[in-house]
């Protein structure tokens, strides 16, 4: 009788556990992810009460959360590469890269990049949607093209890893980069359409470098990833330095400067301007994660937050989606209690 009564239960709770999923199903709700990883260069967002990151991948990766640790993969932004990518960057099709979120005046902006590997052949895109919430009747993504481009032996600079910032009179301004001559800084129409005109181009980071004899090579100066935070009168310029996509061996990190002035300059603890290979560490690897960065940061229900990705040793190195509370220390400067 308890071998019998044993087995009932067990062939009770299998058959409620499938009639549950089966109802989840038919109600529209799709299974949870075991685990955050492959995950790279994440952004996140709150619409109500989910929360919405969008990473590097085919289309744009998207994923949604009513609590930051359970998350569901959702449709990518693109179902099809943009043609205006494919045209303008060879070999693109369509593995988009490191996205920015932002909402304005009513509606949600992704900022997107598209790029050769290891060349500044490279274009900012801009897509709107009303809506994040892909139940929604209204939810549809725009795509309104090609925002800044990069081009080899033209510019100096890479047009990828975009985020988007207002400043104090609500304008908005594009900061962006990766390797080359650092990080850069450019201002929009207020309606986003285009650059403001005439053009006035900021440089807000970037590290001394060695060449290899071609005037476009990114060189050794490894500096890519911006996002600015405001806290209270200071702009926070976080990014990272060194290598990412190298799994165990990448020795990512975040670094940070401030400044009072949207367009720098940006300094660090010790008074170095991030123009000359300034800033702070705020999160580096450890032992289970020897690279880290690419970071968003957010005040979300009056906690900051601090999200970027990790090549997780335990998964022989596959990024991972990290998200640490962001603390600030006496003298206005940001710092986590450290990684799990």
């Amino acid at each position: 009788m308890k071998h019998s009564s044993f087995f009932d239960k067990i062939h009770w709770r299998v058959l409620t556990s499938l009639l549950l999923l089966i109802c989840g199903y038919t109600q529209g709700q799709r299974p949870q992810p075991e685990a955050p990883y492959g995950i790279h260069d994440p952004v996140m967002i709150k619409q109500d009460s989910t929360y919405y990151l969008f990473c590097t991948g085919m289309g744009i990766s998207c994923y949604s959360s009513t609590d930051m640790n359970h998350w569901t993969k959702e449709a990518p932004v693109f179902k099809e590469p943009p043609a205006w990518a494919v045209k303008a960057v060879p070999g693109y099709k369509g593995h988009t890269w490191a996205p920015d979120i932002s909402y304005h005046n009513g509606k949600y902006w992704l900022l997107y990049s598209v790029s050769a590997f290891g060349k500044s052949t490279s274009c900012i895109g801009l897509a709107e949607n009303v809506t994040l919430d892909p139940d929604s009747k209204d939810f549809k993504w725009v795509d309104h093209g090609k925002l800044i481009q990069s081009v080899p032996g033209r510019d100096d600079w890479n047009a990828i890893d975009p985020n988007m910032i207002y400043d104090q009179d609500n304008h908005p301004w594009v900061c962006f980069g990766s390797f080359w001559d650092g990080i850069k800084m450019v201002q929009l129409k207020d309606d986003l359409s285009a650059l403001k005109e005439p053009e006035a181009w900021f440089s807000l980071a970037k590290r001394q470098r060695a060449f290899n004899g071609q005037d476009t090579a990114a060189g050794d100066g490894a500096i890519e990833g911006p996002f600015i935070f405001k806290k209270e009168n200071c702009y926070y310029l976080f990014v990272s330095f060194d290598y990412c996509c190298r799994g165990l061996n990448s020795n990512y990190k975040v670094m940070v400067g401030r400044s009072r002035e949207l367009k720098g300059p940006y300094l660090d603890k010790n008074g170095v301007p991030m123009t000359e290979g300034g800033g702070s560490v705020v999160v580096s690897g450890n032992r289970r994660y020897p690279g880290v960065g690419h970071c968003g940061v957010y005040d979300f229900n009056g906690q900051d937050y601090i999200i970027f990705h990790g090549y997780d040793r335990v998964k022989g190195g596959m990024p991972r989606l990290l998200i640490e509370k962001l603390k600030w220390d006496a003298n206005g400067w940001p710092y986590i209690d450290g990684l799990d």
